[in-house]
């Protein structure tokens, strides 16, 4: 039964680290929610017990964004459980990385499939129930520092980032119009999951390069986008909140050399 008069967000890949922190902190700022997974149900019911504590309805989704048909039968679910959604928060996506002169096609369709073509449709999707209800809602897509930034064998993730987050300032002027704000994050360092001891030693050398000497934990994504998505953010649209700790901030200083 749908809760009159509380706000819903529908988030995807949100069974495990930054989805099932972002679904968390709605739940706990009073929103209802849809929970989306590919593989761990498991993760999702857990993600859906926790939401329930705090007093939240939550429906579990199944469905992989890189499938257009996916897409379609997981907002007929959705529409089914709910009237409307208020937020949309594209979180799913994959990582892979590999040398620019070995990627394959099918790797590159991958990630253009998942990453972006995936958000772009589920987006597009969110914004059409809002045009048709008038809610002037958000649409919120997760990106990554490496839209900004260059990592080895990232050449289509990062790329694939950037688009995401260009598309998010068009799709932000063009939503505009009807108060439909769209916004990216971009988490760099994220605290995805516990480190086993043995990578301790490892971790304390990448922590001391990071300008805030940690990661950033999931719950953290989650409240920046609970902000974003309340009325306190109701001026911002089309722009992207970097959280990674300083990591691009520092450049090769070719002001420190001694004559």
């Amino acid at each position: 039964m749908e809760h009159q008069g509380r706000p819903v967000a529908f988030v995807t890949g949100s069974s495990r680290g930054i989805g099932a922190g972002i679904a968390l902190e709605f739940a706990k700022a009073g929103y209802d929610l849809a929970l989306n997974y590919v593989t761990s149900e498991e993760g999702a019911l857990r993600v859906r017990a926790e939401a329930e504590r705090e007093g939240a309805r939550a429906v579990i989704i199944r469905g992989d964004i890189s499938v257009l048909s996916d897409i379609d039968r997981m907002f007929t679910e959705f529409f089914a459980a709910y009237s409307h959604v208020d937020v949309m928060v594209n979180n799913a996506g994959i990582t892979r990385f590999a040398p620019f002169l070995e990627t394959t096609p099918e790797q590159f369709s991958e990630l253009v499939n998942t990453d972006f073509r995936g958000s772009f449709f589920c987006a597009q999707k969110a914004a059409r129930n809002m045009v048709e209800k008038g809610v002037r809602g958000t649409i919120i897509n997760i990106t990554s520092n490496h839209q900004t930034g260059c990592w080895p064998r990232a050449n289509v993730y990062g790329p694939v980032k950037a688009a995401l987050n260009k598309f998010t300032q068009n799709a932000a002027l063009e939503l505009a119009p009807h108060g439909i704000r769209v916004v990216s994050v971009a988490p760099g360092y994220t605290r995805v999951r516990e480190f086993a001891p043995e990578h301790s030693a490892r971790l304390e050398k990448l922590y001391g390069k990071l300008p805030l000497h940690r990661f950033c934990e999931p719950w953290e994504v989650g409240r920046a986008c609970v902000f974003l998505a309340g009325e306190g953010a109701g001026y911002i649209t089309g722009t992207c909140l970097v959280m990674d700790g300083g990591a691009l901030l520092p450049v090769v200083p070719e002001n420190t050399y001694t004559e």
